[in-house]
């Protein structure tokens, strides 16, 4: 079967080369022809994969159309904001059977929807059963290391998800099945904000308490949300809430973090972004969310909070402190 990636960052090209490896036809489309021609030329990504070379079964075009010709499933791996305008591209293309996949994390800022949503509205022809998720605790770095690593396939066909993960199983690479895609996209989105929170709290000094308290209240507005959504709350235990949450508020590879630690070492948003080679999706995905929240009337302090650090310049210190001061609620209602 031949698969086409639509995104050719770290995550895009970590996974082309993942199912490349599997014996897959591989097309992999990066949106600016220079790039594309550099990355067939040179046979790796350098600038966000050094040293993993490409599969000869792998090809880069920035031809949409030609790298999803013939192909039985396509992988969207392109930023959560982008993901509109790339999938308008396939819109003149015929789509029989194929399988979509979307990697992206985030909520669309303008709309408030779900990424599997946003494919949907794009292309109405493509029934949600054929659309699917790829979430959970993954940095793109330890994959294409091929240390352990454990994903969750969702999609509201059980059919859809069970094929999903039979494409992408590896020895190295273990991939679960579930069919709450909402609670899957609400969790793997919302852990960004959380990331940033927690990362946050380290630019300012603040030690493991802290952190589990970010975590795990941060857990709870998870579960919220996904629940007011449509969501299985049982599904934020899962590899998608729990898991990725976990890795992305810890890991040195979370960029999501990084930019929560130099807003707490006093920086501003515009300059950390400013210095950063790869998207946060958190900082867009923490505007969605905060309209989003207020509209479906569901209390996120946390979210709330790193909205106002980011986008009115509220500083952490007092931000951290309002966090603090509300007023006491029971554990499991709040």
């Amino acid at each position: 079967m031949k698969v086409a990636v639509l995104g050719a960052g770290s995550w895009g090209t970590t996974l082309a080369v993942l199912l490349a490896e599997k014996g897959f036809q591989i097309g992999l489309w990066s949106h600016r022809e220079e790039s594309a021609s550099e990355l067939e030329r040179s046979r790796q990504n350098s600038r966000y994969l050094p040293g993993f070379r490409f599969p000869d079964n792998l090809r880069v075009s920035s031809s949409i159309s030609r790298v999803v010709e013939g192909s039985g499933m396509i992988v969207t791996a392109v930023p959560s904001q982008a993901l509109r305008e790339t999938v308008s591209l396939l819109g003149e293309t015929s789509l029989d059977n194929q399988i979509i996949v979307n990697v992206a994390k985030g909520i669309e800022l303008d709309t408030g929807k779900r990424l599997s949503e946003v494919i949907h509205e794009e292309l109405p022809d493509v029934s949600p059963q054929r659309i699917a998720v790829l979430y959970g605790p993954s940095h793109a770095e330890e994959v294409s290391q091929k240390q352990p690593t454990t994903v969750v396939a969702a999609s509201s066909s059980p059919e859809t998800a069970r094929k999903v993960q039979e494409v992408f199983h590896t020895s190295s690479f273990r991939v679960y099945v579930n069919t709450d895609i909402v609670g899957v996209e609400v969790a793997g989105s919302v852990k960004n904000i959380i990331a940033i929170a927690a990362g946050i709290s380290d630019g300012l000094g603040y030690g493991d308490n802290a952190k589990a308290a970010i975590i795990t209240r941060g857990l709870a507005e998870m579960s919220r949300l996904a629940v007011s959504l449509g969501g299985d709350p049982m599904t934020v235990s899962g590899l998608s809430g729990i898991g990725d949450l976990v890795v992305t508020c810890l890991s040195r590879h979370s960029r999501n973090r990084y930019l929560g630690e130099q807003i707490g070492k006093g920086m501003c948003l515009s300059e950390v972004v400013g210095q950063m080679k790869m998207v946060a999706e958190g900082v867009p995905t923490t505007k969605a969310v905060a309209v989003l929240s207020r509209r479906k009337g569901v209390d996120m302090p946390i979210t709330a909070a790193v909205h106002d650090m980011l986008f009115e310049d509220k500083p952490a210190e007092q931000a951290i402190l309002d966090l603090m001061t509300r007023e006491p609620k029971k554990e499991l209602e709040e």
